[in-house]
């Protein structure tokens, strides 16, 4: 057992989706966007990296440049996490789009919720930085339901965003944060989760 699938026991999770030996079969996310929900907890922080290192990938997150402060500012950027300004947010996905265009190998990780509180509509950076760069978006979970996190689908964008997250959102029927009621699809039908948890 790996030292990540230990902690994840620790909080109760397995993995669930790809191996590391499926997911990098596939060349194209060798540079992609990773999209982690759902978003309630801080603790879903913690889960994800876990997840990511199981995979073996190598990541990178923006933070905002606040939380790069003594004595875990070392310790955020070694595991990959990026500082960022929040004056400059109308730039971000040219910013993320750049980073991954820049590395010869990256998964660019993002919460589309874009907060830890319930919203009804996602945020549709995640959307930007994926075309920007032309890489595919890979579907993270982290679901209380069934109590697995992992990555069970690759999606490439088409162009058509509203069409696109429809696909996208139905992967995440009926999965639960760790806080119930903050997730906007938590009571979405069909749930697959046992499905991708296989």
């Amino acid at each position: 057992m790996s030292v990540h699938t230990f902690f994840l026991k620790l909080f109760r999770f397995r993995v669930s989706g790809f191996t590391p030996e499926e997911f990098h079969q596939n060349p194209d996310v060798k540079k992609s966007v990773i999209i982690m929900a759902p978003h309630t907890s801080i603790i879903d922080f913690f889960i994800g990296l876990m997840v990511i290192r199981h995979l073996k990938l190598k990541m990178a997150m923006a933070m905002k440049k606040e939380f790069f402060v003594f004595p875990i500012k070392g310790l955020l950027l070694k595991i990959g996490c990026v500082p960022v300004d929040r004056k400059h947010a109308l730039h971000f996905a040219d910013f993320a789009a750049n980073l991954i265009k820049s590395r010869e190998e990256v998964v660019f990780i993002i919460c589309p919720e874009g907060t830890r509180a319930l919203v009804q509509k996602w945020k549709r950076g995640f959307y930007q930085i994926a075309q920007k760069a032309e890489v595919p978006i890979c579907l993270s979970n982290i679901d209380f339901r069934s109590r697995t996190a992992g990555i069970g689908k690759i999606f490439y964008p088409t162009g058509d965003y509203e069409k696109d997250l429809e696909e996208i959102e139905r992967y995440y029927y009926g999965m639960r944060g760790r806080h119930k009621g903050c997730f906007n699809l938590e009571d979405k039908e069909p749930y697959l989760g046992q499905e991708y948890g296989k």
